[in-house]
Order: structure tokens, then C-alpha cells, then sequence
């Protein structure tokens, strides 16, 4: 266990491990935007939207609890006390989340979409600081949250319109609730990973979670058409693989190191995600508008400052 924990605490390791989840995140907006295609989804029925959310995250549930149950080379069950930490984690990090998540990108671009789910890193260092008390509040985190915010502005700004700010509460501001819901699942992950099992506690809220939003919707009238296509179920498989392997190794590193230590690297999820959206949605253009480029740069230095900061202080 100590020889793990040291190599886990290694700079290389949380930059290897950080980058592999911070990549898979980043791909996620596409392939989301992808499968709402594939899947002929109508952006404007939320409960068709909550139900492809849904068998996403059990199927991911799934294939953790049965990756970890192979690695350890037996059955993982819900530890004894678990269920309270499991649901409540469930509702935080799945069920709200991307409730805001899925709903709002479906009424904004893949580039936007990315570069405010960018602001989690601010929001888990305001809850800390101030919230929970876990670390102080300083100059260079409050210089790093104006960066980051102003970028969210500037990223809105559509240059020769009346209207100059484009924003929109069911598009950009579900997003925005998405990431309040996401650094508020971190900060939970590392306090409830002190008595359970991390991958045990991520497996186990994806199915309680993906099992909610299926049945909510279900009920409610939700439906998927079943397509030919095996490219819409490969994708599916593959958004999976996104949340199962993502959230294990970010829940790992979040258990055996500073939450600060971590979202150093939380920078490069806008910087995936940008490229890949103008790769696999044609949104080249909008990717190299001159707002899009300042708010990335704003996102990713704020996140720097704050971070730097902290990193120099530990």
C-alpha cells in the first residue's frame, strides 16, 4: 500500500493519470453531440435526453464494479455503511450533473460546452475555501476565479449582434449548474474515500444513478429508437468507457492526494475538448474565433494561478 501511495503522489504518475481522464472528458462533448445524431435525439425532449444519459452511466457502472471485481479478483459489493455515501454521491456527481450537462449542451455548441465545464476547477477551490474550510482563501485563487469567470463572459460575446452577451440559462447555465454539481462531487469523493473503497464508491453511484435517470424517464414518457447503425452503439460503449475509466482514476488520484494537487491539470479538459469538437463537429470555425481563443487562455491561466499557488504553498 505504501509503495502505491508513493507512486501515485509522483508528479509523473497524477500528470499521466490527470491527462488520460482530463482526454476522455474532453472527448465527451463530441461524442455526446455524436450520439444525440446517431440516435436521431431531439434536443428539445429533455426526458429522450435524460434517458440516453441514463443507460450511459449504468452501462459505466457496470463495467467498473466488473473491472475492479476482475482486478481483485473477486465480487465487489456495496461496502457495509456505504448506501447514504453511494446515493448521496450518485445524485451529485451523475444524476444532477448531467441532468444540466446533457440538457444544456444540447442547446449550445460542443467549443462552448467544453470551455465552461472548464470552470469546475474555480468552483472545487471556493467550496474548499470557503465552504468547507479544507484550505485558505488567497489573493492568487480570487486572481485566478476573475481570470476564469471572465473568460465565460468574453467566450459569450457575439461581436456585431445587439445582444452582446449569447447566453442562455437552458444551454450555457445548465452547463455552468454542471459544474457547481461536479466540484461538489470531488470535494464528496475525497471525504468519503477516507472509509470506502474509491472505484467501489464510483462503480456503484454510476449504477444507482444511470438506474434513476432510466426509470425517471421511462416513466415520464422518455424513449430511445433502436437504430442499425453499429456505430450509435459502439459510441455508447465508448461514452461509457468515458465515465468508467475517467472518474476511477480522477476518484483515485483525489484519495491519495490534495484535491489542488489534482485539478493543476484540470486545464487540459477545455484544451481536449476544443480540438476534438472542431475535429469531429465541424466546428473549426467557431473554434478559432478570436473570443473562443481569449476565453480559453483566461480558463486555463486562471486555473494555473490558482493552482500554482497552492502547489508552492503545500
Amino acid at each position: 500500500m505504501e509503495k502505491r501511495k508513493d507512486w501515485i503522489n509522483s508528479t509523473l504518475a497524477i500528470f499521466l493519470l490527470a491527462s488520460l481522464s482530463c482526454f476522455l472528458w474532453g472527448s465527451a462533448t463530441p461524442s455526446i453531440k455524436k450520439g444525440y445524431e446517431l440516435f436521431a435525439i431531439d434536443s428539445s425532449r429533455t426526458l429522450d435526453i435524460i434517458l440516453f444519459a441514463g443507460i450511459r452511466f449504468f452501462l459505466a457502472g457496470i463495467l467498473v464494479i466488473l473491472f475492479h471485481s476482475i482486478a481483485s479478483k473477486r465480487v465487489i459489493k456495496p461496502e457495509k455503511g456505504s448506501a447514504p455515501s453511494i446515493i448521496k454521491l450518485a445524485f451529485a456527481q451523475t444524476i444532477l450533473q448531467y441532468f444540466c450537462f446533457y440538457i444544456g449542451l444540447a442547446h449550445t455548441s460542443g467549443v462552448a460546452g467544453t470551455i465552461i465545464s472548464g470552470a469546475s476547477g474555480f468552483f472545487s477551490i471556493l467550496l474548499v475555501s470557503l465552504v468547507f474550510r479544507y484550505e485558505k482563501m488567497t489573493g492568487a485563487k480570487i486572481l485566478g476565479c476573475i481570470l476564469g469567470l471572465g473568460g465565460i463572459i468574453i467566450m459569450n460575446v457575439s461581436p456585431g449582434r445587439e445582444t452582446v452577451f449569447a447566453f442562455s440559462f437552458l444551454g450555457e447555465g445548465l452547463v455552468l449548474l454542471s459544474t457547481i454539481c461536479l466540484a461538489m462531487s470531488g470535494i464528496m469523493v475525497k471525504k468519503y474515500s477516507k472509509r470506502f473503497d474509491v472505484v467501489m464508491l464510483s462503480g456503484y453511484q454510476f449504477i444507482f444513478g444511470g438506474f434513476f435517470m432510466i426509470v425517471l424517464s421511462l416513466i415520464l414518457g422518455g424513449r430511445i429508437a433502436l437504430v442499425s447503425t453499429p456505430s450509435a452503439y459502439i459510441l455508447m460503449l465508448y461514452m461509457a468507457m468515458i465515465s468508467a475509466v475517467a472518474y476511477s482514476v480522477w476518484s483515485t488520484l483525489l484519495k491519495y492526494n490534495d484535491v489542488s494537487k489534482v485539478t493543476i491539470f484540470s486545464f487540459m479538459t477545455p484544451l481536449f475538448g476544443v480540438f476534438l469538437s472542431a475535429i469531429f463537429l465541424g466546428e473549426t470555425e467557431e473554434a478559432l474565433k478570436v473570443n473562443k481563443l481569449i476565453a480559453l487562455i483566461l480558463v486555463c491561466l486562471g486555473i494555473f494561478i490558482v493552482n500554482r499557488k497552492q502547489k508552492a504553498s503545500a
